[in-house]
């Protein structure tokens, strides 16, 4: 297994610990991009149909690595933030339902329900901290007016894992329909979306999943897909797609009176493309497709072993320092790829400059310092990185 280090060319006074920002990308995805690019810069779009196979290999891709649906259930979108407005803008909301999510939330997933409140739609955030469990919390949030709980998988300051199979079965059961942003945890934790029964479940590219922004997993079950109205239209949201023969050409050699004022006859796709209004981004879907095929080469089972270890490790040492106090649970089963940490008597941003300044990559969230490791970190650039950290506490 050792030989996919040879995938991550980063410099050696530099240990990243913070994959659940930006990733780097692997050598391969690395060089799909630049042949993209150098075939782009010399052959124009010569090699489309190359391209599109490419991008039907990525769409299957995401369903496998989402485990559930078909390539028809997946959209590629820009961002987690598209994917969430996409639901929240597209069902039709009654005045005085609500949307259930937490207080954890990354912005995204914040914003956009309380950007509804225009239609009487109201945004409860359940303090994940004050029930028996996180799930408890949201569960106790939950009223007859409640229309979406929408979660992350993994949060992204305070690393914490949901149980979400437990939510979808909650969810499923009340006719409540259930959003997941997976962007703290595809890539890096094993997902069963068939277990989970998630409606919808929307992930950014550029974290654990190791590709270039820009690029982002949409998916739909048709039962939910059917009940957003669209808000974006374009020539790659129809039914057929590369017919450019268009409605209004004919149109426009009819002789009838009145039949030029028809809205033309186009149907939309009944699979998930109908969210992708225009031309795809060709570049980080070559990307995207790259960093998950090392991911699949990999397999999901041993990454997740190995991210596990890696939070397992942190969570030992920061434990074992008596001016390091954890924000993450302690509770193995609620870890993911991040562990976050507090440091008694010490400021934040400064210790953050000073691991920096050492070349430990990391950042600041949720009043603490945020290590966030992948699959391929070594148990040694862990142990360096916690010799450094316990150096630079005063």
């Amino acid at each position: 297994m050792s030989y996919y280090r040879d995938e991550f060319r980063l410099k050696p006074d530099l240990i990243y610990l913070n994959h659940a920002a930006v990733s780097p990308w692997p050598q391969r995805t690395v060089d799909a991009v630049s042949r993209f690019a150098v075939e782009n810069g010399t052959l124009g779009s010569s090699n489309y149909p190359d391209w599109v196979e490419t991008e039907t290999r990525l769409r299957e891709r995401l369903s496998r690595l989402i485990g559930v649906g078909t390539t028809d259930d997946i959209a590629l979108l820009k961002n987690t933030s598209e994917g969430l407005s996409l639901i929240a803008h597209g069902l039709a909301w009654k005045s005085g339902e609500n949307v259930v999510t937490s207080d954890q939330e990354f912005p995204s997933n914040s914003i956009v329900w309380e950007s509804l409140s225009r239609y009487g739609v109201l945004t409860k955030k359940a303090a994940l901290n004050s029930a028996k469990s996180p799930e408890d919390a949201l569960f106790e949030a939950v009223d007859r007016n409640t229309r979406l709980i929408s979660i992350s998988s993994v949060e992204f300051g305070t690393g914490l894992r949901m149980d979400l199979e437990r939510i979808g079965a909650f969810c499923k059961k009340r006719g409540i329909l259930f959003c997941v942003d997976a962007i703290q945890s595809l890539g890096a934790i094993r997902m069963d979306g068939s277990a989970i029964q998630a409606d919808f479940i929307v992930a950014d590219g550029h974290k654990w999943m190791m590709a270039p922004e820009g690029c982002a997993l949409f998916y739909s079950s048709p039962e939910a897909r059917d009940r957003l109205q669209l808000q974006q239209y374009g020539w790659h949201m129809r039914e057929v797609l590369y017919d450019f023969n268009t409605d209004s050409d004919a149109l426009s050699n009819c002789e009838k009176p009145g039949c030029c004022s028809e809205i033309p006859d186009w149907t939309t796709a009944k699979s998930a493309r109908r969210f992708e209004p225009g031309s795809p981004n060709m570049l980080g879907i070559h990307g995207l497709e790259a960093s998950l095929s090392l991911i699949e080469e990999i397999g999901m089972e041993q990454i997740e072993k190995l991210v596990l270890e890696h939070s397992r490790f942190l969570v030992d040492a920061v434990q074992a320092h008596p001016k390091l106090e954890l924000i993450t649970p302690v509770d193995p089963a609620r870890h993911g790829g991040i562990i976050t940490f507090s440091i008694k008597g010490n400021s934040l941003e400064d210790m953050h400059n000073k691991l920096t300044n050492k070349g430990i990559q990391c950042a600041v969230r949720s009043g603490g310092i945020r290590f966030s490791p992948h699959f391929y970190t070594t148990a040694e650039q862990l142990e360096v990185a916690i010799k450094v950290l316990q150096k630079t506490i005063s």
